[in-house]
């Protein structure tokens, strides 16, 4: 996450931000052509300062691409306000059978990472820790595949994994590696303690040196004709498992 800003496309993202984290939205271009005053009225209540987009009178920021699908809304996004250091979100952490977290471990695709965010919002996750290195960043195609719900719920900063994971299984959590070769069912596992779930690289998987940090390696039971799912749709469906029996998660 090398870098501080992002740009956000269209009504939904924006009205999603200004309403859940408005300090991270920084500057909003408007096309003159947007009819919307429940969202101008939004815009003021909050603050946030307009430029006009396009015609005489605007133009595209720099970084926004001309071909870029974006209704005449267009917010620019701080990643410093959006994202929350590892240390600040963990002290603030409250930890009991019903909390779980997602780790990211290498994902490359920015659309696994905006899926995996968005399953996590669904399952009631407390939080998406994402890796400063090696890892897809923080960008408004992920905010987008997040369907905004990069917006609800917490986005982690982390340095060195492993010395995070220690930090947290110090702290009480079991943590669960997905692999598909993994020894433990998914459907033959008890959270009955805080969890941890580690998403490793989409070709690669998880680093040998994580793994080892693992506490369970978790497998999804599939029909063989089949040999695997795509990263994000088995982290949505290890999630759903975990809800399943943590119904005070879903509240």
């Amino acid at each position: 996450m090398i870098q501080n800003k992002i740009f956000i496309y269209g009504k939904h993202a924006l009205t999603e931000a200004l309403q859940n984290r408005p300090q991270a939205v920084k500057k909003i271009f408007l096309a003159p052509y947007v009819d919307d005053p429940k969202l101008k009225e939004l815009i003021r209540k909050v603050g946030i300062p307009t430029s006009p987009l396009g015609g005489s009178s605007g133009k595209m920021p720099s970084e926004v691409s001309d071909n870029a699908t974006h209704q005449g809304i267009i917010g620019q996004i701080s990643l410093s306000d959006l994202v929350i250091p590892y240390e600040k979100f963990v002290e603030n952490l409250k930890i009991n059978s019903n909390t779980a977290l997602v780790l990211l471990n290498e994902i490359q695709d920015p659309h696994n990472v905006g899926a995996v965010i968005r399953s996590a919002a669904a399952f009631g996750i407390a939080g998406v820790l994402i890796p400063e290195h090696n890892q897809a960043p923080i960008t408004g195609a992920v905010v987008k595949v997040s369907a905004g719900m990069a917006f609800r719920i917490p986005i982690v900063s982390i340095g060195n994994e492993n010395h995070i994971i220690r930090d947290l299984k110090d702290k009480g959590f079991w943590t669960y590696g997905l692999a598909g070769e993994g020894a433990k069912s998914l459907n033959e596992e008890k959270f009955d303690a805080p969890s941890l779930f580690i998403l490793g690289n989409e070709g690669a998987g998880i680093r040998a040196k994580t793994r080892e940090l693992c506490d369970v390696l978790l497998s999804i039971p599939m029909h063989p004709q089949c040999e695997s799912l795509n990263a994000a749709t088995a982290m949505a469906i290890t999630l759903y498992a975990w809800s399943a029996q943590h119904k005070g998660a879903l509240k």
